[in-house]
């Protein structure tokens, strides 16, 4: 995306990336969502078995994509644009937190509660975090709800890290929040356009003076096994946690991985929802929508009254500012990752 209106062509294949972003996060959400902060299971066992701390009905995604659906929908026809789009994110937070949270952390909550008592939500929002910031608050509120934020702005990785620094610090404003958002929306843009997973990429966009830490605790993600990173609250040990679990997996493919890594990020423990919709957001931005396992993909859905071919609209809305939105599709299911050529991104949700 440019400023000015311009949107950037997107080849099928990309489109249906796109489209897989959102998606990919909700069925990591509602996959994890029976095991937020339960005893820890093995890889493999984690059903859509609902539950939690809804509690939810099977297959229902929480908190973590109810935020990105609230981020996707203001910027889902104009991109970001600065302070006009963090008002309209400010006001569907609020509204979010009023009519639809089935479930809040407790630092989006503090941050939204005095936002909703305010006349100007955007800039009460904004003292509020940046108060939790100075008490030294990370929590990892901000980067599950920021994979849709790599879409918003697709041939531009310094927008992009602009717009995620910029939507994670309206409840999360600790640099190491802001600084992992970028990360993992940096991420899944160029998982989107390029079609491979690199977290290290968006390390230059970083300030100078962290990228060297990051890139360790990078490199600590993938030499340890994704079992280490189970204090997942934290946005650093959440970020490792759920790149440990993509990486671990990275000898499997589409839809295998996609299983896998989710698997893995489960069976870590403690705030498995989110660090599974973490890594779904990034997994599905790789594979796209006819990458990722279709008997999940079927039965997500959620807050407000969405399934997952919305998300897949919403996906593909976002990264080009409205312009485009799947066409009708035909009635067959895809269960393979598709080709350049052969890409539909509701093939499988008629």
């Amino acid at each position: 995306m440019l400023e000015g209106g311009w949107v950037v062509r997107l080849t099928s294949i990309q489109k249906d990336r796109a489209g897989g972003v959102l998606l990919g996060q909700a069925i990591g959400d509602a996959l994890g969502v029976p095991y937020e902060f339960g005893p820890r299971i093995a890889a493999g066992e984690a059903a859509m078995i609902g539950g939690g701390l809804g509690p939810y009905a099977p297959g229902e995604w929480s908190d973590d994509t109810q935020m990105a659906i609230c981020i996707a929908e203001a910027t889902a026809s104009g991109g970001f644009t600065g302070d006009e789009t963090l008002a309209a994110i400010a006001r569907a937070f609020v509204d979010w937190r009023q009519h639809g949270a089935s479930d809040i952390g407790a630092q989006t909550a503090s941050v939204l509660g005095r936002a909703d008592a305010a006349g100007d939500p955007l800039a009460a929002m904004r003292a509020a975090s940046e108060q939790a910031a100075a008490a030294d608050r990370a929590g990892n509120g901000a980067l599950m709800r920021t994979s849709v934020v790599g879409l918003v702005a697709l041939d531009d990785p310094e927008r992009t890290a602009v717009a995620a620094s910029a939507i994670a610090a309206l409840t999360h404003a600790h640099p190491l929040c802001v600084e992992s958002a970028v990360l993992w929306s940096e991420a899944v843009r160029v998982a989107v356009l390029e079609g491979r997973l690199d977290v290290r990429g968006g390390v230059r966009l970083l300030p100078e003076g962290r990228r060297g830490q990051w890139l360790a605790w990078i490199e600590q993600a993938e030499t340890e096994p994704p079992a280490s990173f189970d204090r997942n609250g934290f946005t650093v040990t959440a970020l490792q946690a759920a790149w440990s679990a993509i990486h671990a997996t990275r000898h499997l493919d589409g839809p295998d991985q996609v299983a896998a890594a989710l698997q893995a990020a489960i069976a870590i423990g403690h705030d498995t929802d989110t660090v599974a919709a973490i890594a779904g957001g990034l997994l599905g931005a790789r594979y796209g929508t006819s990458g990722l396992p279709t008997d999940l993909a079927r039965r997500v859905h959620g807050w407000p009254n969405l399934r997952g071919r919305d998300l897949v609209a919403l996906g593909l809305a976002t990264a080009t500012r409205g312009v485009e939105a799947p066409e009708p599709a035909p009635s067959a299911a895809a269960t393979r990752p598709a080709s350049e050529n052969e890409v539909s991104t509701t093939t499988w949700l008629s």
